[in-house]
């Protein structure tokens, strides 16, 4: 049975991959959301099949959104340690609480990630409850990014990018270059979706996971760093009509090594987490019966929107943090 649904996995991945090329960094978000749909029962699987190139390729809009919209940045991550020191328990885990805390503008300044997934999970509810298939792929689909990047331990810190200890460049070797270079040989069977009878527990335990190894991420790097060949650490490639300095692939390895497959471990979490995401999302709305129902064709302005998001993309112009250099 393994063997079997490795083969299919892999026979749908083809079509994913291969008719949409892969914008470089967006390797592991796809990933993540296409493996997720591999954890659900039969039922809701059923439902999201047909629609998996769709939930696959689209997991990547939030990121395109940062292009687009200052508001959209501070969604993608937390800055915890702002807010003190472990274990962090003055921090409120209701939105409403925090903002009279410390005021929404602090807490966009310092990302809002915990907040928006526990957001975008009464949306996803209201979607299925509503069995507005449109809305269930794309809520989907943008729930996954946010809850892979509460998976990543840099996005769970204020030196998020290395930049406050000389190791600028850490955040995409960590999140892009090692899942890119070696995700293809990663074990992503990770069982069964399960539901979450308290959503906000489940959140905040992610991201306090995640932040958990913010020290083996920063420390591992340095060691490594101080002590492989200088003149190896680099190599360079081909990206379209450019030439790109990127981390060597031993230089990778070797990280990944000393830092005992984290990045397989918290996709592989991530996978789960999604699915039974998802899954609660679903229940919570009562498991309405799917069978059936057929996506509509996308109204000129949501296909404007797309077409907008994507040309933002390829301008280049960051708005808000931008914490993969």
């Amino acid at each position: 049975m393994k063997k079997l649904i490795l083969t299919s996995f892999f026979a749908l991945s083809f079509v994913v991959y291969a008719a949409a090329p892969v914008p470089w960094g967006f390797w592991g978000h796809q990933r993540i959301n296409n493996m997720a749909l591999f954890t659900l029962p039969e039922d809701l699987f059923g439902f999201y099949k047909p629609h998996i190139q769709y939930v696959t390729e689209h997991a990547v809009d939030p990121d395109k959104r940062r292009y687009a919209f200052k508001e959209e940045a501070p969604r993608h991550y937390i800055d915890i340690d702002h807010y003190g020191e472990p274990p962090y328990d003055g921090i409120p885990r209701k939105w409403n609480d925090a903002v009279i805390k410390y005021s929404e503008d602090t807490l966009n300044e310092h990302g809002i990630v915990p907040w928006y997934i526990e957001k975008m999970m009464f949306r996803l509810t209201d979607a299925f409850k509503e069995k507005d298939v449109n809305y269930i792929l794309k809520t989907s689909a943008d729930l996954g990014h946010y809850v892979g990047d509460a998976h990543v331990p840099l996005h769970c810190t204020e030196n998020y990018n290395g930049q406050l200890t000389n190791q600028v460049g850490i955040h995409g070797l960590w999140e892009s270059r090692i899942p890119e270079l070696l995700g293809e040989n990663f074990d992503y069977f990770t069982g069964k979706a399960e539901y979450i009878p308290d959503i906000n527990a489940k959140v905040w335990e992610i991201i306090m996971e995640s932040h958990a190894l913010v020290d083996s991420v920063l420390n591992l790097e340095a060691k490594l760093n101080a002590e492989f060949p200088t003149d190896q650490k680099y190599s360079y490639e081909s990206r379209g009509a450019s030439t790109v300095r990127v981390y060597s692939k031993a230089y990778t390895e070797k990280y990944d090594e000393l830092m005992n497959d984290m990045v397989e471990r918290r996709m592989r979490d991530a996978i789960i987490e999604l699915g039974s995401f998802w899954l609660t999302a679903w229940i919570n709305a009562g498991k309405p019966n799917l069978t059936g129902i057929v996506i509509k064709p996308w109204t000129a302005e949501e296909l404007k929107e797309m077409e907008d998001l994507d040309k933002s993309y390829k301008k280049g112009e960051f708005k808000g943090r931008d914490h993969t250099d």
